[in-house]
């Protein structure tokens, strides 16, 4: 995997958003990377420790944001403009 070919989608510290993002992109066909700094047997997220970066390839960015703002309730970006 080049990763000069995937560009990040997400930044959080939740691991619970990031699954659920990660779920609903790959539902809808989107390849997902992820990248995460936490170090798991501790449960601790101090600066960059708790850090996890969702990333797509930049061909699905698109359709990963699109995605995205459908699932934060607002609405579908006009693909047409």
């Amino acid at each position: 995997m080049v990763m000069a070919d995937w560009v990040e989608i997400l930044f959080t510290y939740d691991d619970v958003e990031a699954e659920i993002v990660k779920d609903l992109l790959e539902t809808e066909g989107i390849e997902v990377a992820v990248n995460s700094m936490k170090v798991t047997p501790y449960p601790v997220s101090i600066g960059r420790m708790g850090e996890i970066k969702l990333l797509v390839k930049k061909d699905d960015l698109e359709k990963a944001e699109n995605v995205i703002q459908v699932m934060k309730g607002g609405q579908e970006l006009d693909n047409d403009s």
